[in-house]
């Protein structure tokens, strides 16, 4: 009976530590496979494997690591077994915005955004993991970039300068020599600084000084005042559509766009949200039966005074992951207003 008491508090004990490393290992996950999907079932993945092999974890490591070794692998598994995520602008040249696009490109393998939620501890002190999520290295060009590495060096790169782990500990996850982990981060780096910029350089995500600038975003885009909004956006502003392919460069394809094509976005509404380390909304479009139905997440990125970027995902799935309902009425949208959305 004894035994079984003390078994019992080691598994819950263990389920303790498991809930601590979860929020940091879904950051871990994302990183390495580029979509907020592939991450959950990771992580579960992660924490079964492990749960059902607590019997042979001897102390040896510490939790963390055990847990980011089995993470380590399950990754692996699933960048092996298929092709690396992109964004648009990887892709194909910019659209002039006259034009219509393309069918979905439903077997491309799209970058996806994240909710800050799933990266967060439930302690906001000063969790090492916790201030990992709220630097630049979630933002999408960061994330996108790091899948142009092999899943080893991108491992190394992230658990190094990411999460800030020793070279003696990364060695040892990894099965690798110190050397060959500094050898591998300094060529990840290289390729990293280069990819990212291509993607798109300088943008930085919105934060709480620039909360007027979303307010103003938000309230052009519902006004359906397309003037007011192509204003807010710096000459270089990009505009993506995943699944679409198409994308758009600068406030004359982004207003030519809008007053074409994205004159179907109408009389949407806007709830907001978090995504990759800074603000995002839920765009819901207005239906027949005098609803709105979900339509897409959108992450606004800016630099100084001036929107220069809107990540447009049309993917109703993500909603839920987001904590936002499929669908809604004018009532939803003002207890929305009056509880603010934003974290």
């Amino acid at each position: 009976m004894a035994q079984h008491a003390l078994a019992a508090v080691a598994d819950l004990d263990l389920e303790r530590e498991f809930a601590r490393h979860r929020p940091a290992l879904t950051g871990y996950c994302y990183r390495m496979l580029g979509s907020t999907f592939e991450a959950d079932d990771a992580v579960q993945e992660t924490l079964v494997r492990a749960w059902r092999g607590r019997g042979g974890f001897e102390g040896r490591s510490s939790v963390r690591s055990w847990l980011y070794k089995i993470a380590t692998n399950v990754c692996f598994d699933a960048l092996n077994a298929r092709r690396r995520r992109a964004v648009p602008m990887e892709l194909v040249p910019p659209s002039s915005g006259a034009e219509a696009p393309a069918a979905p490109d439903l077997e491309a393998r799209w970058i996806e955004p994240v909710p800050d939620a799933h990266l967060r501890p439930a302690s906001v002190d000063d969790n090492p993991a916790h201030i990992a999520t709220q630097r630049d290295d979630i933002r999408l060009a960061f994330v996108a970039a790091l899948q142009h590495l092999q899943p080893r060096p991108r491992a190394v790169l992230l658990l190094r300068d990411v999460f800030g782990w020793r070279a003696e500990e990364v060695a040892e996850l990894l099965e690798m020599t110190p050397t060959a982990v500094h050898s591998a981060l300094q060529r990840a780096r290289r390729t990293l600084a280069t990819r990212r910029d291509r993607i798109h350089g300088g943008a930085a995500p919105l934060d709480e000084t620039d909360a007027a600038l979303l307010d103003r975003y938000v309230a052009a885009f519902e006004r359906f005042d397309i003037s007011a909004l192509v204003a807010l956006l710096r000459h270089d502003a990009t505009m993506s559509m995943p699944p679409h392919d198409l994308w758009l460069r600068g406030p004359a394809a982004i207003n030519r766009w809008m007053r074409g094509t994205g004159s179907a976005c109408r009389g949407a509404r806007m709830l907001r949200t978090r995504a990759n380390g800074g603000p995002a909304v839920g765009i819901y479009k207005p239906t027949p039966a005098g609803d709105f139905a979900a339509f897409a997440i959108q992450v606004v990125e800016a630099s100084g005074p001036w929107i220069v970027g809107l990540h447009t995902f049309i993917d109703p799935r993500l909603f839920p992951e987001f904590g936002l309902p499929l669908r809604l009425g004018e009532q939803h949208l003002g207890e929305a207003g009056e509880r603010d959305q934003v974290a």
